[in-house]
């Protein structure tokens, strides 16, 4: 998935300077807490590697993509689900909020990719509700219908708002296509919280911290996925059809709260080592961070150099700059 923040091309960088600095050998039995998990990158990451993961994200979305990543293990068996991507396309809540032809107005998807959206989403309800399928396969299923509808949005890569005109890659047909299966430890655990909730009833040894960088909130730049993913048939609002996510605004995309709120995460964290990824151009500055991490026990910096994620022709405007650098701030905590 095309993501604000996704740390897929740094991935690399994080593990081999996260190895060196805790110089762990046995991962076993060793806790990894990614606490803003986004798309799971880091935390399937690390879950391959042995470690028993704790993930969280306040977005839904998010959540169901970790249930999947980092709960599920192998085997699961889904063959005798096999069916749902013969289904036929329905008018469900996506084609009559997100489609030009229901009227609304929006041009999220293709009318017929609607429907099958719609399809599927409203199987996969019917057999929890009957209790026809186990949590292990519904979370597989539902984790894979947002990473692969995805894939066919009629948008400039975040749902903040629709193409007038549908591109390429949006006329495709629909398919399904399944999500890989991770092993690992089968105690790995995923959260719905606000962080500095949840920071307060876990423990590990490594601590991996990937918050917003800046005012752009995740709740309205990924609407679209949080409302498939619930689907909750909300009240929309607005011309991009936003839902209400005040609850799931983060204090990590304000410079009025985020050094406040990021200081009571790290104050307390109990875990040996905390790991920090933050770029040169977000909210905190790089004096703060590590004023704050450095009353706490034992700081040091690592970068790299990467190219930056561009979302929409306004963001190619507003940026000279074809790469930014990742700061991986560390604290080993007294």
């Amino acid at each position: 998935m095309n993501y604000i923040g996704s740390k897929y091309s740094l991935i690399d960088f994080l593990k081999e300077t996260i190895e060196v600095v805790v110089g762990i050998e046995n991962n076993k039995g060793k806790i990894f807490a990614d606490l803003f998990a986004g798309t799971g990158i880091v935390g399937s990451t690390f879950k391959e590697l042995g470690y028993t993961v704790i993930a969280n994200d306040i977005q839904h979305y998010s959540y169901v993509l970790n249930r999947h990543l980092i709960e599920n293990t192998p085997p699961i068996n889904i063959e005798k689900f096999n069916y749902i991507n013969d289904l036929p396309g329905v008018e469900g809540f996506i084609y009559n909020n997100y489609c030009s032809g229901s009227g609304s107005g929006r041009n999220y998807f293709t009318d017929e990719n609607g429907k099958k959206c719609d399809s599927i989403r409203l199987e996969l309800e019917k057999l929890r509700l009957n209790g026809e399928i186990l949590d292990s396969e519904y979370y597989y299923l539902l984790s894979s219908l947002l990473n692969s509808i995805d894939k066919y949005a009629n948008t400039a890569s975040v749902y903040g708002a629709f193409l007038k005109h549908i591109k390429q890659s949006a006329q495709k047909t629909f398919k399904l296509d399944l999500l890989p299966i991770i092993p690992g430890d089968k105690n790995c655990k995923v959260y719905n919280e606000n962080i500095n909730d949840l920071i307060n009833k876990i423990e590990g040894h490594i601590l991996y911290l990937d918050p917003p960088y800046n005012a752009r909130q995740y709740c309205s730049n990924y609407h679209v996925l949080e409302t498939i993913s619930l689907y909750d048939n909300p009240e929309l609002f607005g011309v991009t059809g936003l839902r209400e996510s005040s609850k799931q605004k983060s204090e990590f995309c304000s410079k009025r709260t985020v050094t406040n709120a990021f200081e009571d995460v790290i104050k307390n964290a109990n875990f040996n080592y905390i790991f920090l990824s933050y770029n040169n151009e977000g909210l905190m500055p790089i004096e703060v961070i590590e004023k704050i991490m450095s009353s706490y026990g034992r700081y040091s910096l690592f970068t790299k150099e990467y190219k930056r994620f561009r979302a929409d022709k306004e963001e190619n405007r507003n940026h000279k700059a074809d790469s930014t650098i990742e700061y991986l701030h560390c604290l080993i905590k007294r």
